[in-house]
């Protein structure tokens, strides 16, 4: 098993918008996120720590503004927090190892598919395409991941 934590090298390689978001609990501008359109195979990982977080099968468009998935990759790495700023009450999601602040998760999904909806600031992500993910340490995780026809 692979050792996911936050060092201060990976912290401080990250950029102002990834250590805004990630260590601020940040929030990126809607439709901004380099990661919001694409639709490559593979999975998404925390910037910070590397745990496997989602898998492209499972995002989909929202329209939100930012990526959205129905589920994480491995529910372990993904922990839920109560969340009452900006007088709203929300669920923060963040990653376990990493502590990264990635988004917030909302019962508003695809009700054919869990009816729930991971929204996910592009900046907290760190996107591993399928052809690269043996070699990266995330082969375990290819069965998760679709086939591109």
């Amino acid at each position: 098993m692979a050792d996911y934590r936050k060092t201060p090298e990976a912290v401080s390689a990250l950029t102002p918008e990834q250590y805004r978001v990630t260590q601020e609990s940040g929030t990126e501008r809607p439709g901004t996120g380099p990661l919001l359109g694409n639709k490559a195979p593979g999975i998404y990982v925390d910037i910070v720590s590397g745990e496997p977080l989602f898998a492209s099968a499972d995002k989909y468009e929202s329209g939100c503004g930012w990526p959205s998935f129905t589920k994480p990759i491995e529910p372990a790495n993904v922990a839920e927090l109560r969340d009452v700023t900006h007088g709203m009450l929300r669920t923060e999601v963040r990653s376990k190892h990493g502590d990264s602040h990635l988004g917030h998760v909302f019962p508003d999904g695809p009700r054919d598919r869990g009816g729930l909806r991971y929204c996910i600031n592009s900046a907290s992500l760190r996107f591993v395409a399928r052809a690269d993910m043996e070699a990266e340490g995330y082969g375990a995780y290819l069965a998760q991941v679709e086939e591109i026809a």
